[in-house]
């Protein structure tokens, strides 16, 4: 036989990983880490293991049964083996649990396990978002009897009592503009509260609960109108009849995660508070599940150049491996620098979400993680795209064969750009955070994380502030302008946070004899931090026109 390709190992994604240890390292109190490592290696062991798998079996897909052989209505869903046990693995680390202790480091140690859960999971971690979300809007409501209904289940460290959310927004006018919904409440002789209407995008249908949006019957039109209700899906084992599953979504990626198109009629519902404004109890959800998002999209990225640095070990061209070509090794490098920043970024979310929800941010906290969130989500989830593709690249004709398990990577990352708010919903929302005080809490956060960094980074990120508060600040620069602007403003902010942090973290390591994170600092730099674009209305008028 002639010669056969060693196939890419992925190394042990949580004792390879040195960002994660060196984040952990810096970040929490010793006293905190042996039960988060253990569950950390865990995972990692279940992550080889589910890499391992996926070489030597045959990918399935979610099956939808409408019917029995005798005419019932079943609507069961056959889920693949990741799924199946995603609640044990959820509960015996506590994947959600965690991120709901009573300390300030609780989402941190939450988003470590979901960094290293994620991409083995086959995007279970979507209704542990959800699921998430829910608990948080739910204790934000007050609705006692419902926070002692839901939260134990949600919260649970027993498989046999855990329960997932799902969130029931989208219809068919679309995600965003949920002032269209048509699912109406309607209440009872009894006062129970029943919904229904048609629900486009389901994503945890195997749930047992969800929040969903409904405009309760004589209410006006409008979102204002809304209001926000607590549903469970199951009867026992059988799914309540007021739940109808009319198939699942033929999706580009994330094809092990089953998204149901659904329709409710009569499905017994609760509101969470008062019969209006729904869509602003969702508020407290966003930050939630937009960070999940973007640690998502960070472990990707980790995945995709993990694979694509251990294959080009392995890997001959021209008498020598590829990682000693000089391009290649280029490449890998500009890779890796970008997911630094990436990474850095959304860990930092992460960490600022546990303070301000555990009151131990400083006085401008709240306000930064209410611009830094849209900000991660949007670049990470650009990036992802283009990681994901250039690892794929980084194997030639191989990249492109679906049983190497590469082109999953790249099919599924497309999705965090999609998912809670498209890049351009997400820039708008930036837009709105910086109203008021405009860069000032985020200008107060990188004087704190540039503290002893290098001077010329240091100067590199002030300018690029500099650049993007004159952007801001222009008199003359009207709403359409920079409405139209603010991909290129919220890129350029995503970038110089991320350089600061960069920096921050080259300090720490280079005191402790790690010279790594200064490297990857200097190449993003290289990269520039500057997406600022110019706007003019009347070229974009003569490109659209006909």
């Amino acid at each position: 036989m002639g010669f056969l390709q060693d196939a890419p190992q992925l190394p042990h994604p949580w004792r390879s990983d040195r960002l994660l240890h060196a984040l952990l390292d810096r970040a929490l109190p010793a006293s905190r880490r042996a039960a988060l490592d253990a569950d950390l290696d865990a995972l990692g062991d279940y992550a080889l293991m589910a890499w391992q798998r996926a070489g030597v079996t045959t990918r399935r897909k979610p099956v939808l049964t409408q019917w029995d052989a005798w005419g019932r209505r079943v609507d069961r869903i056959e889920l693949t083996a990741a799924w199946q046990e995603g609640p044990q693995l959820t509960t015996r680390h506590a994947v959600l649990a965690s991120g709901h202790e009573n300390h300030e480091h609780a989402r941190l140690e939450e988003f470590a396990r979901v960094y290293l859960y994620h991409v083995a999971s086959e995007f279970y971690t979507c209704p542990l978002a959800m699921t998430d979300g829910a608990t948080t809007a739910l204790k934000a409501s007050g609705n006692r009897a419902l926070i002692e209904r839901a939260l134990p289940h949600f919260l649970s460290r027993d498989a046999a009592t855990f329960w997932l959310s799902g969130q029931w927004m989208t219809e068919t006018h679309g995600g965003s503009d949920v002032g269209h919904t048509e699912t109406v409440a309607r209440q009872g002789a009894d006062g129970q509260w029943r919904l229904h209407g048609r629900k486009w995008f389901s994503s945890a249908v195997v749930g047992e609960a969800a929040l969903a949006l409904a405009r309760p019957e004589g209410a006006g039109a409008g979102s204002g109108a809304l209001a926000l209700f607590y549903v469970e899906t199951m009867d026992g084992a059988q799914r309540k009849p007021g739940l109808l599953i009319d198939r699942l979504k033929d999706k580009l990626g994330t094809q092990e995660l089953p998204t149901a198109e659904i329709h409710l009629d009569g499905l017994p519902a609760w509101p969470l508070g008062e019969l209006a404004n729904g869509v602003r109890q969702v508020a407290p959800m966003l930050n939630v599940t937009r960070t999940w998002n973007a640690v998502c999209a960070i472990a990707s990225m980790a995945r995709a150049i993990a694979l694509a640095r251990d294959y080009a070990a392995r890997r001959q061209a021209f008498g020598r491996p590829l990682i000693e070509q000089p391009l290649h090794a280029q490449t890998l490098a500009d890779m890796q620098a970008e997911f630094e920043g990436a990474f850095a970024l959304a860990f930092e979310v992460a960490q600022l979400l546990g303070r301000v929800e555990h009151g131990a941010a400083a006085p401008h906290e709240a306000q930064l993680l209410r611009l830094l969130t849209p900000l991660a989500k949007l670049w990470t989830g650009k990036l992802a795209v283009r990681i994901c593709s250039e690892a794929m690249e980084c194997f030639g004709g191989a990249g492109y064969i679906e049983d190497t398990g590469l082109p999953q990577l790249l099919r599924d990352a497309q999705v965090y750009a999609i998912w809670e708010g498209t890049t351009n919903v997400l820039s708008l929302d930036a837009l709105r955070a910086l109203a008021g005080d405009g860069l000032g809490g985020l200008r107060s956060a990188v004087a704190g994380w540039l503290q002893g960094a290098d001077p010329h980074a240091a100067f590199a990120i002030d300018a690029a502030l500099d650049a993007a508060a004159g952007h801001l600040d222009t008199p003359s620069t009207d709403r359409a302008t920079l409405e139209a602007g603010a991909r290129g403003l919220a890129l350029t902010l995503a970038r110089s946070a991320a350089a600061a942090l960069l920096a921050r973290q080259a300090a720490w390591a280079q005191a402790r004899g790690d010279n790594r994170p200064a490297a990857a600092l200097r190449r993003f730099l290289g990269h520039g931090l500057l997406r600022l674009a110019d706007t003019g209305a009347d070229d974009t008028h003569l490109l659209l026109g006909e």
